[in-house]
């Protein structure tokens, strides 16, 4: 019989009554029971009896030896959670799990693939139009391709282009923005059967790095992986159906400059029926596939089948694809320009030192190039082989459910699949509660108010639970201790991760204590498993009519308890909590809780480097604290019933209670510094430094404002609080203060992260003056018989330049020559144009139209365009040397010089 068959009253005496007399006694209980029981009273009364007349004999009384032990319950759940992570941690740090024998003909070797990777990383960092990224780089890669070549199989044809792109595009990333790019550079390997084909697959990398990094992980180390899979399908003595087109480009990092001349004007691009795109967004580890598509299942079966060492989550493509994490890789390019659906694969691990100064070869594992290079030789060589990939078109029918399962392999399978088994999984959950809620009333008044109790009970403790772990981090923020934990990120679980449980815990004690008490232990637990299955499945419901696919974990979330739940009932109900019970629980939670475990790792590794480097405006330690809450609230969700059956939770508070004020206070009082400068483990704090000259020149072309400095960007949300102390002249007195009439408040930003970033300073300077000026001039303007005014412009300058465009009142922008012809608006409501060029470039000359409305006497529009010396002598000025010297080997300065040129028409 089920928990919901019996009257509140009958629940209560028979577990009394059966440990104290034994069944036999139990028929009489039950008609005493049922003679006292009295009517149903409001929420969480129903048929309760708050003095009963067994109470005096010690027989119905809370806890009559039902109750489990504080002590081991509390010590066995958390030696659980340890071994689920240690579990996970194993998994995580098995990279290669079936190891090929090393210099095996026809196999992946990660040594020569580390040669390739040290050669290309030596030359130093490689910005967009440096001679080292637009010809040592280069040359270093077309003398590999050329030795490979030599050794090909004669099966094989292998063709070679080096093509220089000119052309612009707008993007909606960072805000919105167009990109202009001239004479940008691309290493085209095509690699195909003897007699030619007519498709191809797409491997691509980008050989460029930021400037001040070498690059290793972002993404030297995607085309040394590449150049090896080049060399071993060219060796090969098995035969292509298909062609395999790599390439190297050379311009990702000026926001995907380099694939989009690529696939918008390359011949071969014509042959591309699918791609990879390898990328990074750590340092070495497991490189996971985290966009697929879209709508290309096929894919998806594609890594499943031929990857040795999988890791891929469809969670991970809707958290990319969602936008909250700001980044984009040339897979967008790909999809949106050339309609072409491929694969997204990234090193994950170790965040905080992407895109500095540390990502050096020595810091990826040779397992990790190992494991990447076996993934992707074996993903092309079945592609390439394929019958699929000639008539991929074909084959686009919806999205894929994919996960792996601790690496060892993936489980996929189509979203209209999954739509049927969440719907199974509710349809599962409404009958098992359908049969306790839905019963005659007599029999389920108490059942159907403390469930409905319990559910409110429940979002109570999760809703006070997240209000009282964000009070504490917006008071650290206020303190001016946010990012503590960024170094010991311990300190956060402690500090966070304690208050929310805590606080859950408090409430459910009060509810036990004060609100349920002639209740039994057994009957609360049972009702909160069952609040517990509810919530989950209202998760699975909604997450399924949102048509995502992640909505596969709400579903282990609630199919495995309930199974579990149907298996441990009756010796549950006949014997309570014990060992026994206790053992099969656990380990039927074992799945859920497992793969939870594997996620919030993901969430973590991702999300705390990037922690460091949001800016100014998103609080750290808000954004930590809500992660951790809802962590805690999925993690508890099953256990909370353990309150209830627990005989007290007192030591369990007093202890997080204590764990959480020490952290508070070691928080407060500075103990921890949140950044690292150990050499094996750095994370540094990063600080972007511009020497600049600005020049305002009004509507006749008089300069009216003429200023230098060296413009100061702490990329988190510390600002210069840590760095004074060390440079006193970097404090608040030199807040660099918005222009108001003037694009981006008048200042040259590289990229439009201005809202990202409002805490900036600006350090007086001498004036800058490189070697290569950038020129900017008006070289027409024209009335048009539509009302509106042409500008014609024409600049000359270093590889990177960013134009500005702010309209005035009664102006709009109507069109321009950039991109599509339709102007896009920057957050703000300003215009950004990035630009750059390769090594030599033609005069950039393009024209904008301003619709005039209303004539206005300061002019239509105002326009500003800022040079950024990323790279050669120009970079370098001796202040700015001399300020760098003083950051402290904690901190990643990146610096160069730039000029600024406003004006108005």
């Amino acid at each position: 019989m089920e928990w919901g068959s019996e009257s509140g009253a009958v629940r209560r005496y028979r577990i009394g009554g059966e440990r104290r007399d034994g069944p036999a006694a139990a028929p009489q209980l039950e008609r005493e029971a049922l003679a006292q029981e009295p009517p149903a009273d409001a929420c969480g009364g129903g048929t309760r009896m708050r003095k009963r007349s067994g109470e005096g004999s010690g027989g119905a009384s809370r806890g009559a030896g039902t109750g489990l032990s504080e002590a081991r319950a509390a010590l066995g759940l958390a030696l659980y959670l340890l071994a689920l992570r240690a579990l996970v941690q194993l998994s995580l740090q098995q990279l290669v799990v079936r190891r090929a024998a090393v210099g095996h003909r026809g196999e992946f070797d990660a040594r020569q693939a580390r040669d390739y990777l040290e050669h290309i990383t030596s030359i130093g960092p490689r910005t967009t139009g440096s001679p080292e990224n637009e010809i040592l780089t280069v040359r270093y890669l077309l003398e590999q391709i050329k030795l490979i070549e030599v050794q090909s199989n004669s099966l094989h044809r292998i063709s070679v282009d080096v093509q220089r792109p000119t052309g612009s595009f707008s993007i909606d990333f960072l805000g919105g923005f167009t990109s202009y790019y001239d004479n940008i550079t691309n290493v085209v390997v095509k690699l195909e059967p003897r007699d030619g084909a007519q498709h191809a697959v797409l491997a691509n990398c980008h050989f460029d790095s930021v400037a001040n990094s070498p690059g290793a992980s972002d993404d030297a180390v995607s085309c040394s992986v590449m150049l090896e899979v080049l060399r071993v399908l060219s060796t090969s003595s098995e035969a292509l159906h298909h062609a395999v087109i790599f390439l190297f480009n050379g311009a990702e990092e000026n926001v995907l400059q380099a694939s989009h001349g690529f696939i918008t004007q390359h011949p071969w691009a014509s042959l591309i029926r699918a791609f990879i795109n390898l990328e990074a967004a750590g340092v070495g580890g497991k490189e996971l596939v985290f966009q697929t598509g879209p709508e290309n299942p096929w894919l998806v079966q594609a890594y499943v089948s031929a990857a040795k060492h999988p890791f891929a989550s469809v969670v991970a493509q809707e958290v990319f694809q969602s936008g909250i994490i700001p980044s984009d890789t040339d897979f967008r390019i790909y999809r949106d320009f050339g309609n072409i659906p491929g694969i997204d694969l990234a090193f994950i691990e170790n965040g905080y030192i992407y895109h500095t100064k540390y990502d050096t070869a020595d810091r990826i594992l040779t397992d990790s190039i190992q494991r990447a290079g076996d993934n992707i030789l074996a993903v092309l060589k079945y592609l390439a082989t394929s019958d699929m990939l000639a008539s991929s078109s074909k084959y686009q029918h919806g999205n894929m459910v994919f996960f792996d399962v601790l690496g060892l392999f993936v489980i996929a399978y189509p979203s209209r699949v999954g739509l049927i088994i969440n719907y199974m999984v509710v349809m599962a959950v409404a009958l098992y509660l359908g049969k306790k809620l839905l019963q005659p009333q007599n029999k389920t008044a108490t059942y159907t108010k403390d469930f409905f109790c319990g559910l409110g009970i429940t979002l109570i403790s999760w809703f006070t639970s997240l209000v009282t772990v964000l009070i504490i981090a917006v008071f650290i923020s206020l303190i001016g201790q946010s990012l503590s934990w960024y170094n010991h990120f311990y300190v956060s679980v402690c500090l966070y991760g304690t208050a929310a449980v805590a606080k859950i815990i408090f409430i459910h004690t009060l509810a036990k204590r004060f609100h349920y008490v002639n209740a039994s232990d057994q009957y609360l637990g049972e009702v909160f498993f069952d609040v517990s299955l509810f919530v989950h499945c209202g998760f699975l419901t909604a997450l399924t009519y949102q048509g995502l696919c992640s909505a596969f974990i709400s579903a282990v979330w609630v199919a495995f308890p309930l199974l579990t739940k149907l298996c441990v009932h009756k010796d549950f109900k006949r014997h309570g909590a014990g060992g026994k019970f206790i053992a099969f629980y656990l380990l039927g939670m074992f799945i859920p809780y497992l793969y939870a475990l594997y996620l919030i790792w993901a969430v973590f590794e991702m999300f705390t480097p990037i922690l460091g480097r949001s800016g100014s405006e998103i609080p750290p330690d808000v954004v930590l604290a809500s992660i951790l809450a809802g962590c805690t609230m999925i993690l508890s969700s099953y256990f909370i019933n353990f309150i209830y059956l627990a005989k007290s939770t007192k030591r369990t508070m007093l202890t997080l209670t204590l764990v959480c004020t020490i952290a508070f206070l070691l928080v407060c009082s500075g103990t921890f510094f949140p950044y690292s400068s150990n050499p094996a483990s750095p994370k540094p704090k990063r600080v972007f430094l511009q020497h600049m000259t600005r020049t305002f020149h009004d509507l006749d072309g008089n300069v009216v404002k003429r200023d230098s400095g060296i413009w100061i960007n702490g990329f988190d949300y510390t600002g210069m609080s840590h760095i004074t102390p060390h440079i006193p002249e970097i404090n608040d007195t030199i807040r660099a203060h918005c222009e108001e009439n003037a694009p981006l408040c008048g200042f040259p930003w590289y990229l439009p992260v201005h809202f990202l970033i409002r805490k900036n300073w600006y350090l007086p300077a001498p004036e800058v003056s490189p070697k290569e000026p950038a020129h900017f001039r008006l070289v027409s303007k024209e009335q048009t018989p539509w009302d509106s005014v042409k500008l014609t412009f024409e600049a000359t300058g270093p590889s990177h330049m960013s134009f500005y465009v702010r309209t005035h009142k009664g102006s709009t922008l109507s069109q321009w020559s950039l991109g599509n012809g339709t102007p896009v608006t920057s957050k703000g409501g300003d215009y950004f144009v990035f630009y750059s060029h390769g090594l030599q470039a033609s005069t950039w000359q393009f024209w904008i139209e301003v619709q005039v409305l209303e004539e206005q006497p300061e002019g239509v529009v105002t326009v500003a365009i800022a040079a950024h010396y990323l790279s050669g002598e120009d970079k370098r000025s001796s202040q700015l040397d001399a300020l760098k010297e003083k950051f402290p080997d904690w901190t990643f300065p990146s610096a160069w010089v730039c000029t600024y040129h406003l004006f108005v028409f």
